[in-house]
C-alpha cells in the first residue's frame, strides 16, 4: 500500500528507531504497529548469520532510507533488498535501492543513447 509523503516520513522515522533497537540487540516494547511486525516477520524469513547480520541490517537500513528519498511510497522489506542485491544491474549502479519499482502497468525504459 502507498503511502502519503507525510505518513511514509513519519512510517520511515518509526523504522529507523525500529532497526536501531534491533542493532542494539533488544526491542524496548511488547507492541507493534501491524506494519513493524510484517518488518519483523520478514527479516526474521531471511534466516541471516549472525557473522554478517548486523553489517547487513545497517546497508539494509542506508537503502530503505534512500528508497524512500528517491520517491518510494512503501517501506524497502529486507527480503526485497536481497532480491535486488543479487539482481544488480548492468548499468553500474552499485546501490539495489536507487529507484523505486514503476508503478504496476508501467515499465521503465532507459535510454541507450549517452548523455551531453
Amino acid at each position: 500500500m502507498e503511502l502519503s509523503a507525510y505518513e511514509i516520513e513519519a512510517r520511515l522515522h518509526q523504522f529507523n528507531k525500529l532497526i536501531q533497537e534491533l542493532l542494539r540487540g533488544r526491542l524496548n516494547r511488547n507492541t507493534f504497529q501491524p506494519w513493524e511486525v510484517e518488518i519483523l516477520l520478514d527479516i526474521e524469513s531471511c534466516d541471516l548469520k549472525d557473522v554478517n547480520k548486523r553489517n547487513l541490517l545497517v546497508r539494509y537500513q542506508k537503502a530503505a532510507n534512500r528508497y524512500v528519498e528517491r520517491g518510494g511510497r512503501t517501506l524497502l522489506k529486507l527480503s526485497e533488498y536481497l532480491a535486488r542485491k543479487h539482481m544488480q544491474p548492468v548499468n553500474g549502479s552499485k546501490d539495489p535501492g536507487e529507484q523505486p519499482p514503476s508503478p504496476p502497468g508501467k515499465t521503465s525504459r532507459k535510454s541507450s543513447a549517452p548523455r551531453n
